[in-house]
């Protein structure tokens, strides 16, 4: 039987080598970050180098606080945000969308070619005074910059300029682009998470513009975060964002959706990395089926969902009627991802039935 092959780098990619041997390295520097003593100050030292390592393959100018992962940054985000009011697309991850609206936040719906609608985000917006100050009552305003089901990638420079005339904050979440399409350097706010650009799981970071954007939360993290600093898998979340490399060209993978392109679901301007297919006649559920028991692993939806028969909550904001979305599977590629592996699948796919 052939190797298995790995379709669902979007629920997590395997850890980069660099990554492995940053962590390894981490854990012989046994001490809090945060203890005075010698022990203490060595891994204060690896955690700072780390931080300024991780701004500078990022790109941003900002702060950076260290958290379990995307979710925790959410979370810390949003309940020490110092605004009044919060909104949320409609399309954004469940663990993100389901806090946040749980809390009684506005939703901000698209327009049929997958972009944000300006007129729903400017009515999200409206508790904000004008621009020209620095109001009380500003919102904070979630989007993401790639979404995880369907790869369709915002206008984010555009969305947060419309925020910004209501004196608003925007969260963007690139969890799904760091390491792969520069931060919005636009946004007040960013989440990323190891685990999905060759990092390992639970760790991430909440990148703020300014601290003066949150209320402090705890003793850690420049008094904004409870807990211990994580160093060995910060030290490998350092070394995996420094590693971008592909084993796929971008060319390969364009040819790979082209060859695919009958059955692509096209919602707005889309990642060559995150793949959504509809197939003719059978269900998401029977593809998974099917296509593990042919050696290939691949989803239906975020991870978080994917368990569920219910109709995706993602592509129900995106338009997708009904039987469409009952079709849809995930593809989504990673670092690691060969070129043979995406011949494999392809090849595969076409002889479903």
């Amino acid at each position: 039987m052939p190797d298995r092959i790995y379709l669902d780098h979007a629920a997590t990619t395997p850890i980069r080598p660099e990554a492995l041997a940053a962590m390894q390295e981490g854990f012989k520097i046994w001490a809090n970050p945060s203890s005075p003593h010698a022990e203490g100050r060595k891994a204060k030292q690896a955690l700072e180098n780390a931080r300024e390592r991780i701004k500078k393959a990022l790109g941003w100018d900002g702060e950076v606080i260290f958290t379990s992962g995307a979710s925790e940054a959410a979370r810390l985000a949003f309940d020490n945000a110092n605004v009044m009011h919060e909104a949320v697309s409609t399309a954004e991850h469940d663990a993100l969308h389901h806090f946040v609206t749980d809390r009684g936040a506005q939703e901000i719906r698209f327009d049929q070619d997958g972009l944000i609608n300006h007129e729903s985000l400017k009515k999200a917006c409206e508790p904000s005074m004008a621009a020209g100050n620095v109001p009380e009552n500003r919102s904070l305003v979630a989007v993401q910059l790639v979404n995880s089901e369907t790869g369709t990638r915002q206008d984010i420079d555009t969305v947060a300029a419309i925020i910004g005339e209501y004196s608003g904050i925007l969260i963007a979440d690139c969890a799904q682009s760091a390491g792969k399409l520069a931060l919005p350097t636009t946004a007040g706010m960013v989440i990323v998470s190891a685990h999905k650009f060759g990092g390992p799981i639970g760790v991430g970071a909440l990148l703020v513009k300014d601290f003066a954007m949150l209320k402090p939360a705890g003793g850690h993290e420049r008094g904004y975060r409870r807990g211990t600093e994580n160093l060995p898998d910060i030290l490998g979340m350092a070394a995996a964002i420094e590693t971008c490399d592909w084993h796929t060209t971008a060319d390969q993978r364009e040819a790979f959706i082209a060859r695919l392109s009958r059955d692509r679901l096209t919602i707005g301007q889309q990642v060559d990395y995150i793949v959504p297919l509809v197939h003719p006649k059978m269900s998401a559920q029977a593809l998974l089926i099917r296509l593990d028991s042919m050696g290939f692993a691949v989803s239906a939806g975020s991870a978080c969902s994917s368990g569920t028969l219910k109709k995706s909550r993602v592509l129900d904001a995106f338009g997708v009627d009904d039987e469409t979305a009952s079709r849809t599977i995930r593809v989504s590629l990673g670092w690691n991802t060969t070129p043979e592996e995406l011949e494999r699948f392809a090849d595969a796919w076409v002889k479903l039935t």
